[in-house]
């Protein structure tokens, strides 16, 4: 391995790893209203409700707004950069997914701008001109950090399904074997889903998982909440 594909890895592991302080911990992404409701009761059903979250969802089209936000940032395409921003930050179903993306996204560029910041990492968050929701934040910093869009890609799937698979755990409840046989029956699709996203178009961007939409607004009147979302 070349010190740049180190450093590289090194830093996809920092950035996307439960430890990064971005507050990943306290979102459930809706998923805690459907616990409460019986859609989730089991790690099958667990799996299935993440399938379908992240090829027919959110997953994917975040993917794609990553892709595209690390393509303009690497190009130094400014107007492409602040459209895929605009856009991102407008493309969510409900309240709580709003702050749940953009308090990470935030919270990802503040953190990068003070413990990881590089040459040009400045000018491309001012060229954003407005929120940096999480996936655009993830693009844009590897970006300029000139780490490649394919890895940065599936570190970034494997962060989102962990955490939803941890939010998954902690309410079900399951135990640690069940929740990383969730992960390994989800390998396949992250993978196809990450190809998707990599060659996405803006125009491709669609999401079908209605009941998860659903789920992350009930969340909002939702009694009892351990979560944010």
């Amino acid at each position: 391995m070349q010190d740049g594909e180190a450093a590289a890895l090194y830093r996809l592991m920092t950035w996307l790893s439960p430890s990064f302080p971005v507050g990943a911990f306290s979102y459930s992404s809706g998923i805690e209203w459907a616990v409460e409701a019986g859609d989730i009761g089991d790690a099958a059903a667990l799996r299935d409700w993440l399938a379908s979250m992240l090829a027919d969802g959110p997953g994917f089209c975040d993917g794609a707004f990553l892709a595209h936000a690390h393509r303009a940032a690497a190009s130094h395409d400014n107007a492409a950069l602040r459209e895929v921003a605009e856009l991102a930050a407008a493309f969510v179903p409900s309240r709580e997914r709003q702050l749940e993306t953009s308090a990470q996204g935030r919270a990802f560029v503040d953190i990068a701008r003070a413990a990881w910041n590089c040459d040009g990492l400045e000018r491309m968050i001012e060229h954003c001109d407005g929120p940096i929701v999480y996936p655009v934040a993830v693009g844009l910093v590897s970006a300029a950090h000139a780490i490649p869009l394919a890895p940065t890609m599936h570190a970034f799937f494997h962060a989102v399904i962990s955490n939803w698979i941890s939010a998954g755990a902690r309410l079900v409840p399951l135990g640690q074997t069940d929740s990383q046989r969730v992960l390994v029956q989800l390998e396949p699709l992250v993978i196809a889903t990450a190809k998707r996203a990599l060659r996405a178009s803006l125009d491709d961007l669609g999401s079908a998982s209605f009941r998860a939409d659903l789920a992350s607004m009930q969340h909002e009147t939702q009694y009892t909440r351990l979560f944010r979302s």
